[in-house]
C-alpha cells in the first residue's frame, strides 16, 4: 500500500470557489448543554457553531463572551471536524463521495483558502446554582491540529500547549466559570499531516479538503469536589496454563485540586470486591492509590471467568467503580471495564511474530481499520461494522493511526475483537525515521510523548488490544523509541510492544517479526501458497490482491458514466476512487488485465463486476485459507492482516466490504475461508485440509470430495468418515490425485459434516489445468507479475441453470430472520455457478443494508440444496423481497412470506 520511497505525497487539493452556497438555516442557535452539577459526571460537548476566522475576525476574548452574534455561523454536532460540520449543513450541493465532486468540491469562499486560516467553535453551556463549591473541569480528547481555548472571555490554554489529534488535555476552570450560562471558544488552528502529528491517509484515498481539522474526539466538561480521581486501571495477572486464579492489580490516581491540604477516603468494587484506603494529600498534590492481593486478599480471584478471543471462547467483562470522599461527602467518582485475559508474544525459530492469548497461540486473521474519511462519529455505522467483522469470522483489527476512541475498544472487548493499534506511516509520525524528514523538536516530541500515553491510558484496561506497534513501515529513531516505550511503561502497559510493522527492530523492542512484504495489487490464489515474499508464512502486517470492486448498484452510485466505461474499457487509465491521486494504485490495471485474460475480455459493465466478484472471492478466500493452511507447519504462518478491512470512502480498492456496507465477492470468500472449522482446498499441494480455529476437539467428522468436469460429471469423489480434529490445529485428510479426462475449467466441491449429517463446511472451487504462472524473478514492492494465467474462459459458455427459492420471515428479538432455501432440480443440465442472494425493500427497490447472511455466492448442482439466513434490524421492511441471481441463472425477484414458500416468477438473464 506503500510508493517505493514511502514519502508522504499527500496535498491539499486546490479549492476552486464557484459561487458562494449559503448556511442552512443560517443562525440556527442550539440550548445550552446543561452540565451535571452531582460530583463525578462528564457531560459532553454535544454541539458547536463554527465559523470561518477569515468572517470571524473578533479576538477569543469577544467570541467567548455572553451575547456575542453568531447569526452566520454553522451549527455542527460536538465531535464534527470542519468538514464534516459543513457537510451537516448541506453547505456543498452535490454527493462529495461521487465520482470525482471531491476534486472540485465548491466553497462558500472566493479566495479557495477556507481551510487555510483557523477556524472558531463556540458554544454555551450552564451550571447548577450550587456551582460554585466545587470544580468544573474542562477536558478536550484530541484536536487536529492545535486550538487556543478560552472560557468566558478568558484564555485558558494557547494552541502550542492544546496539540494533536490524541493528547487528552485537562484544565480546571472553576475560576473563570459561574452558575448560569458559560461560554467556551476555541480557536482551532490548521493541520498537514506532513508537518503536525495528526491523522494522514497516505495512498487510502484522496485528502480531506480541511486536513480533518476540528476536535474529532469531542470535548467533555466534568463536575468533581476538592479530590479528583484520574487514570482507573485492574491489571489481571493470569495463572497459567491451569487458568485458575488471577491476581488483579488496581490502580487509580487521586489529586487533591484544592489550596488546602484534604484527606481523602479512596473506595471501591472490583469484581465483587470491596475495597477501601484513607490518603492524605498536600495542596495540588497527586498520588496513585495500589491494591494489590497483598493489601486486599480478595483481589486473588479463584476461578475467574477468561475473555477469549472470537470463535475460542467467550468475552465476560468485570468492572471497576471507584469514589473518593471529602469530609464524608462524595467528591468524585470513576468506573472502567477489564477482561481477565492473559496476551504474551514470541519469535517463531524463523523470526516471526506470535501472539498467545490465555497461554494458546492464535492465528491473527485480521483487517486494517478505516474510519469516516471526514471522521463523522455515528454510532450506528461502527456497531454494524462490528457486527460484520464478526459475521467475517475474523478475529483482529488493526488500526494504523486512525486511533478510535472509547466506543471502538468498548465494541472490540463485547464482541471477541482483538485490537492490533498503532501509529501511522508516511506523514509527521514517521517523517524523523526517514531520510530527507523533517527533524521532530521540542514541541514534537511533547505532543507524541504525550499522545502515547494518552493512548495507553485509554487502551490499557480493554482485553482486545493485544499490542501496539510503535512504527509502520519504519521504526522510530532510537531517541522517540525509548520515549514510547518509557512511557507506555509509565503507564503499566501490559501486552507487546512491537518495534514496526515492518520487518525491523529497536533495541527495546527487538526484531518486530513481522513482514511487509507485499503485494498489494493483484495475483493469483496460488502466490498465497508460496513461501516467498508475502505468501503464508509469519505475519504479514498488511497484504492483499488490490482491487476490490464493488457490486454493480454500488459502482454506479460511486461512479459517473463516464468513469464507468472506463473500468470496463480502458484498464490504463486513472480512477480517482481507486486511490489517492498521485499513487500507483489510482490504476487497477494488473487486476484488469488478470480477469480479461483469466476469465475472459469484459463485454459490459455487469459483465466486469460479475467477472470481479468471482475473482474477488477466490483470490481473498486463497489469501486467508493459505494461511489457515500453515499454521501449525514447519515454518508456521502466524498472522494475517487483510488490507484493508474497509473504506474511508466508496473504493474500487482494498476492502472485505464497500463503504455502502453491500457485502460482495471478496466478503463472501473471506467468510468461507475464516469458518470456525473448515475444509479447504490447498493450491500448493493438492491437499484437503480440515481447519480447527476453536478451542474444542471435533470428533466423528465426514467429509466428501467430489472433482468435477464443466459439464458437471464427477470425474473423481472420495468419502472420509470419522475423522477427528484437535482444536486449534489443522489436518491434511487426503491429496487429491492427477485427474485425467478433465476439461481445462473444472470444479473441486467439498463437504464437512458432523457425525449425526449436520453440515459444517461446504467450499466449491472453479480451477484450471493450465495453471497460473508466477515470475517472482521480477517482482516488486508491490506485485509479482505472470508469465502464465489459469484459463477459466470455459465459465463463460456454461449454459443457463435453474433455480428454485423458498423463502420465508420470522422475528427474533429486535431482528428480522429471512430464510431463503436455494434448490437446483435434478432435471437442471448445468451447475449454478456463484448465485447471490439480495434482499430489497420492494421489488427494484432499495437493498435493505446492513444484512448478515450465513453464507451466500453459492455454487450447486443438479439435485442440489441449500439454505441461507440472513439477519438485520427489525425495523426493516414489512414486505422484503428476495432477489436471487447468479454467473448463469436468471436474474429474479421473490416476495418473502411468513411460513410458506414463495413461488417463482419468471425473470430475465442479466
Amino acid at each position: 500500500m506503500r510508493t517505493p520511497t514511502r514519502t508522504l505525497l499527500l496535498t491539499m487539493m486546490a479549492l476552486a470557489a464557484l459561487a458562494s452556497v449559503p448556511c442552512v438555516d443560517a443562525g440556527t442557535t442550539y440550548a445550552a448543554t446543561h452540565v451535571d452539577d452531582h460530583a463525578g459526571t462528564t457531560t459532553a460537548v454535544t454541539h458547536w457553531q463554527i465559523q470561518s476566522s477569515d468572517k470571524a475576525q473578533q479576538d477569543g476574548a469577544t467570541i467567548s463572551t455572553a451575547g456575542f452574534a453568531t447569526k452566520d455561523w454553522y451549527p455542527v454536532s460536538g465531535r464534527a471536524t470542519v468538514m464534516a460540520g459543513l457537510l451537516e449543513n448541506g453547505v456543498y450541493k452535490d454527493d462529495v463521495f461521487y465520482s470525482d465532486n471531491l476534486r472540485a468540491v465548491q466553497v462558500p469562499d472566493a479566495s479557495g483558502s477556507l481551510f487555510v486560516n483557523p477556524w472558531w467553535y463556540r458554544t454555551e453551556f450552564t451550571l447548577a446554582d450550587g456551582a460554585g463549591e466545587g470544580h468544573t473541569l474542562l477536558r478536550t480528547n484530541g484536536l487536529i491540529a492545535s486550538a487556543d481555548v478560552w472560557v468566558n472571555g478568558h484564555q485558558v490554554a494557547d494552541h502550542v500547549d492544546v496539540a494533536g489529534a490524541y493528547p487528552v488535555h485537562e484544565f480546571d476552570v472553576t475560576r473563570w466559570v459561574h452558575a448560569g450560562s458559560n461560554v467556551l471558544a476555541l480557536r482551532v488552528h490548521p493541520g498537514d499531516p506532513r508537518r503536525s502529528l495528526s491523522i494522514g491517509w497516505v495512498d487510502w484515498n484522496p485528502t480531506p479538503p480541511d486536513n480533518n481539522m476540528g476536535p474529532w474526539r469531542g470535548v467533555d466538561i466534568a463536575r468533581t469536589g476538592p479530590v479528583q480521581l484520574r487514570f482507573p486501571e485492574v491489571t489481571p495477572a493470569l495463572s497459567l496454563p491451569d487458568l485458575a486464579h488471577a491476581a488483579l492489580t488496581v490502580k487509580v490516581q487521586a489529586r487533591n485540586l484544592d489550596t488546602v491540604a484534604r484527606d481523602a477516603t479512596i473506595a471501591g468494587t472490583v469484581a465483587g470486591v470491596s475495597l477501601r484506603r484513607t490518603i492524605h494529600l498536600a495542596p495540588g498534590q497527586a498520588q496513585t492509590v495500589a491494591f494489590t492481593p497483598k493489601t486486599d486478599p480478595g483481589l486473588d480471584l479463584s476461578h475467574p471467568k477468561i475473555w477469549w478471543p472470537l470463535g475460542m471462547g467467550e468475552h465476560p467483562l468485570y468492572s471497576l467503580q471507584m469514589t473518593a470522599a471529602v469530609d464524608g461527602k462524595e467528591s468524585d467518582r470513576v468506573d472502567t471495564t477489564f477482561g481477565v485475559r492473559s496476551v504474551s508474544s514470541r519469535l517463531t525459530k524463523q523470526g516471526y511474530r506470535q501472539f498467545l492469548v490465555n497461554g494458546k497461540p492464535v492465528l491473527i486473521r485480521g483487517g486494517g481499520w478505516a474510519p469516516d474519511m471526514f471522521l463523522r462519529d455515528d454510532p450506528a455505522r461502527m456497531e454494524a461494522e462490528f457486527s460484520y467483522v464478526r459475521n467475517l469470522g475474523l478475529n483482529t483489527i488493526r488500526s494504523e493511526g486512525k486511533l478510535e476512541s472509547q466506543r471502538f475498544y468498548e465494541l472490540a472487548d463485547r464482541d471477541g475483537i482483538m485490537v492490533l493499534a498503532g501509529w501511522e506511516c508516511c506523514d509527521k509520525w514517521e517523517s524523523a525515521a526517514k531520510t530527507g524528514g523533517a527533524p521532530w523538536d521540542a514541541a514534537d516530541m511533547k505532543t507524541a510523548e504525550a499522545s502515547m500515553a494518552s493512548e495507553a491510558r485509554l487502551l490499557r484496561n480493554h482485553p482486545s488490544v493485544i499490542g501496539f506497534l510503535i512504527g509502520s513501515d519504519n521504526v522510530p529513531p532510537p531517541a522517540i523509541a525509548k520515549m514510547y516505550v518509557d512511557t507506555l511503561h509509565a503507564e503499566d502497559w501490559s501486552t507487546p510492544i512491537v518495534a514496526a510493522a515492518a520487518e525491523q527492530g529497536t533495541a527495546e523492542t527487538g526484531p518486530s517479526g513481522m513482514k511487509m512484504a507485499g503485494p498489494y495489487a493483484w495475483i493469483p490464489p496460488s502466490y498465497w501458497y508460496a513461501d516467498k515474499l508475502g505468501g503464508a508464512f509469519g505475519f504479514d502486517s498488511e497484504v492483499s490482491a488490490g482491487a476490490d470492486i464493488p457490486r454493480l448498484e454500488d459502482v454506479t452510485r460511486m461512479l459517473s458514466p463516464q468513469e464507468q466505461e472506463a473500468l470496463w474499457k480502458y484498464p490504463q487509465l486513472r480512477q480517482y476512487h481507486a486511490s489517492a491521486d498521485w499513487s500507483t494504485f489510482a490504476r487497477i490495471t494488473p487486476f484488469d488485465i488478470a480477469l480479461a485474460k483469466r476469465y475472459g475480455a469484459p463485454k459490459s459493465l455487469a459483465d466486469y463486476v460479475a467477472k470481479a466478484q468471482l475473482d474477488n472471492y477466490d483470490n481473498t478466500r486463497a489469501q486467508f485459507e493459505a494461511f489457515n493452511a500453515h499454521m501449525d507447519a514447519v515454518n508456521p504462518s502466524t498472522g494475517v492482516i487483510y488490507w484493508m478491512l474497509n473504506n474511508a470512502w466508496p473504493s474500487l480498492h482494498w476492502h472485505l466490504y464497500d463503504y455502502f456496507m453491500n457485502p460482495a465477492g471478496a466478503y463472501f470468500g473471506a467468510k468461507k475461508a475464516n469458518e470456525p472449522v473448515h475444509i479447504q482446498y490447498a493450491y500448493d499441494t493438492r491437499a484437503v485440509v480440515l481447519v480447527n480455529h476453536t478451542l474444542t476437539d471435533e470428533h466423528g467428522l465426514q467429509a466428501v470430495v467430489w472433482v468435477r468436469n464443466l459439464d458437471g460429471s464427477v470425474r473423481y469423489t472420495k468419502g472420509v468418515s470419522d475423522i477427528d480434529l484437535t482444536g486449534n490445529r489443522t489436518r491434511q485428510l487426503i491429496t487429491l490425485p492427477q485427474v485425467s479426462g478433465l476439461s481445462r475449467t473444472y470444479f473441486v466441491e467439498l463437504e464437512l459434516a458432523s457425525a449425526d449429517g449436520t453440515p459444517v463446511s461446504r467450499n466449491v472451487y472453479w480451477l484450471s489445468t493450465e495453471e497460473d504462472r508466477l515470475d517472482w524473478a521480477h517482482s516488486n514492492w508491490y506485485l509479482t507479475p505472470l508469465t502464465q494465467y489459469a484459463d477459466l474462459t470455459a465459465l463463460q459458455s456454461l449454459p443457463t441453470a435453474t433455480s428454485e427459492v423458498s423463502a420465508t420471515m420470522r422475528h427474533e428479538g429486535a431482528d428480522d430472520v429471512v430464510t431463503v432455501t436455494l434448490t437446483v432440480p435434478a432435471s437442471s443440465k448445468t451447475v449454478a455457478l456463484f448465485q447471490h442472494v439480495s434482499i430489497r425493500r420492494s421489488a427494484g427497490g432499495d437493498l435493505v443494508l446492513p444484512v448478515l447472511w450465513s453464507d451466500n455466492d453459492v455454487t450447486l448442482w443438479p439435485g442440489e440444496s441449500i439454505t441461507l439466513t440472513a439477519r438485520y434490524d427489525g425495523q426493516g421492511p414489512a414486505a422484503p423481497v428476495v432477489e436471487l441471481e447468479g454467473w448463469n441463472a436468471p436474474s429474479r425477484s421473490f416476495p418473502v412470506v411468513a411460513g410458506s414458500r414463495a413461488e417463482a416468477p419468471q425473470g430475465k438473464t442479466h
